[in-house]
């Protein structure tokens, strides 16, 4: 039996077992999917114990995202630009291949969204945020919006940003001091406001600034859990178009296993099971 895991922080709200379960079932392929919880300072011993145990790889969630690059082998392009990797393949050699397949999932989630030379904004600046821009980045986008509350700290990922895309405009603004939306094509909230059980009470946006954007604007938000958040419950009521984090998961996890295994699993019977377990 083949042996795959999800490393990262708290891990409580994981479903991806269950979505990897259906798409190794698609398969036929017999392999288990654990979800081992990994804090940071526990990232080198997983690593080893990944590895000693035979794993064939992982994935890799916050907030170990940008940290996991230091101790693979190999980075693809996805990763370098995005400075985050999600999936890693363990080589025949025990060597370690690291991707991001979160951009792939995020591009498909919204592929009959037309932005090109348009202007897009990104809450947060972690690795899910740097994923979504560099999706966005080849759907031709004119320019992409951080908003942080820390802008310092985001000063190294802008000039990052603006060497390795230099025909796109990057910008870093304080996400308190959002006041209109009205030149966004689309907002993408990747922050974890409005996740279940951390601040689903909570908006990263108020309903007036929303408010201040165009009819045919796109919010995404890449939470999944609930499906529904009040920030897309805010862009419904405001007829905007809204789309949530699960087809971003699908797409990513079927990513990550044609990876691993060289076969493309069932999306649709990923995505049936991951409705269930909601």
């Amino acid at each position: 039996m083949s042996k795959f895991a999800l490393i990262g922080f708290p891990l409580g709200h994981s479903i991806s077992g269950v979505i990897h379960k259906a798409g190794f079932e698609s398969l036929g392929v017999n392999a288990d999917y654990e979800i081992l919880e990994t804090p940071p300072d526990d990232l080198v011993s997983r690593l080893k114990y990944l590895k000693t145990q035979d794993y064939s790889g992982f994935n890799v969630t916050i907030p170990l995202k940008l940290p996991i690059s230091l101790f693979v082998n190999s980075v693809d392009r996805y990763a370098d630009l995005a400075r985050a990797v999600n999936t890693v393949k363990i080589e025949a050699d025990k060597t370690m291949s690291a991707y991001n397949t979160d951009v792939i999932g995020f591009r498909k989630s919204i592929e009959d969204v037309s932005l090109y030379n348009k202007k897009a904004g990104i809450l947060g600046t972690g690795g899910a945020a740097h994923a979504a821009a560099v999706a966005m980045s080849e759907m031709n986008v004119k320019e992409i919006v951080f908003f942080t509350r820390n802008i310092p700290n985001s000063i190294d990922t802008m000039n990052y940003m603006r060497r390795k895309l230099p025909d796109i405009t990057f910008n870093v603004y304080q996400i308190e001091r959002i006041s209109s939306l009205e030149d966004y094509a689309i907002l993408v909230n990747a922050t974890p406001v409005g996740m279940l059980g951390k601040a689903a009470d909570m908006k990263p946006v108020y309903y007036n600034t929303l408010s201040t954007m165009n009819k045919d604007a796109v919010v995404f938000d890449l939470i999944y859990n609930p499906r529904k958040t009040l920030l897309l419950q805010d862009a419904q009521s405001l007829g905007l178009k809204t789309v949530n984090g699960l087809d971003m998961l699908i797409y990513q996890a079927a990513a990550a296993q044609e990876i691993w295994l060289g076969k493309k699993p069932d999306v649709k019977a990923m995505k049936i099971a991951a409705l269930e377990a909601i």
